[in-house]
């Protein structure tokens, strides 16, 4: 999820005019045969001009990634990709899909509902392989990675953070964890 995060970093504040992707979702990752993650399908992205922080647009994006300023105003900015990615780590983390969910529940709910007490209930079992006191030291690196999913997916673009944030967060995560 790093390697996603650095190419959302690149095509958000690298390139010379920010693209967005607008369909970020699980099926549009590949990965290579050293298990490097690479974006793909930029059939819908969009670039933004100079001074250009939105766009208005009438292109269709998945749902569960979908963000809920482009359903209620077709309004896109790089804030939306950032939604979409900390809807892909919950579903990463948790082996759960977006649109699994019935009625008002979703997985970012689900999800916040858990936290910090019940993380474990949440969580793929798989990611957590050690016993006893090692076992609390590996819960509390997930429970960052979730905590950085969920601050991607606030409803307000405004308090979602970047993805230059992203990449610094999540690769001191990931010294964490090399340590446990």
């Amino acid at each position: 999820m790093i390697d996603v995060a650095c190419a959302l970093k690149y095509l958000h504040h690298g390139c010379s005019s920010p693209v967005i992707h607008c369909d970020l979702k699980s099926s549009n990752v590949l990965l290579d045969e050293d298990m490097v993650d690479h974006l793909s399908d930029f059939g819908v992205s969009k670039l933004l001009g100079e001074d250009q922080g939105d766009l208005y647009t009438k292109t269709l994006a998945t749902l569960g990634y979908i963000v809920p300023e482009y359903g209620l105003e077709g309004l896109f900015s790089t804030k939306c990709d950032v939604y979409s990615y900390g809807v892909m780590l919950l579903e990463t983390f948790t082996t759960r899909r977006p649109n699994e969910f019935e009625g008002d529940l979703s997985l970012k709910q689900w999800v916040s509902y858990s936290l910090p007490d019940v993380v474990m209930d949440v969580i793929d079992a798989n990611l957590v392989t050690q016993m006893g006191s090692r076992l609390q030291m590996e819960l509390n690196v997930v429970t960052s990675i979730i905590k950085v999913a969920l601050d991607c997916c606030a409803e307000s673009p405004a308090r979602r953070t970047n993805m230059k944030d992203v990449v610094g967060i999540l690769q001191k995560i990931n010294i964490q964890l090399l340590s446990c």
